[in-house]
């Protein structure tokens, strides 16, 4: 039979087990939720990826990465648009992303559609990384700010971050559909 002080050490062992766990862990690891392959529009070969994973704290993370050779040593702008389709050379993606309803402009600046991810400077292979997280993106059905079904667009020059409501980025060189992961 257990005692009195059996009991309490086991009590106090448990709990300190439960403490540590909330302490150090017990919130959920970043998943990732959705995904999106680039391809160029001109010959469909793949320029890149974009991943996106929802973090502990509710906030949605993209990493992304694009190889264009033909593009080293500039930079290109990329932004999420409308509509899921990358037919008709990237077009059918129509409009920039914007549920917002705020004037295009450079991201984190004063006024910036949800989807204009700006410009991202290539290396002199053509590569580059980068990653954006915000509380702007959701992956929750039925809100506003849902990017699945989105289109992603890498332009073929720099967004000026003034000219309304494009950026003057230039041609529809790559296209992508984020997907959610099931």
């Amino acid at each position: 039979m257990l005692n009195l002080n059996t009991l309490m050490m086991k009590h106090l062992f448990y709990t300190l087990i439960i403490s540590c766990f909330f302490a150090f862990g017990c919130t959920s690891k970043d998943r990732e939720v959705a995904t999106a392959s680039l391809n160029a529009t001109s010959n469909g070969a793949a320029i890149g990826k974009a991943q996106f994973f929802e973090m502990s704290d509710g906030k949605i993370k993209m990493d992304l990465e694009i190889n264009m050779p033909e593009k080293a040593d500039s930079s290109v702008a990329v932004h999420f648009h409308e509509h899921g389709d990358c037919g008709n050379m990237g077009e059918n993606t129509h409009g920039h992303w914007n549920p917002t309803n705020e004037q295009h402009g450079k991201w984190d600046s004063e006024s910036f559609h949800s989807g204009d991810i700006g410009n991202i400077s290539l290396d002199s292979k053509g590569q580059a990384k980068i990653s954006v997280t915000t509380n702007r993106w959701s992956v929750a059905e039925n809100e506003a700010n849902n990017i699945i079904g989105r289109g992603i667009i890498v332009h073929g020059g720099i967004d000026d971050y003034e000219t309304q409501p494009t950026g003057n980025s230039g041609p529809r060189i790559g296209c992508g559909v984020i997907t959610a992961i099931k």
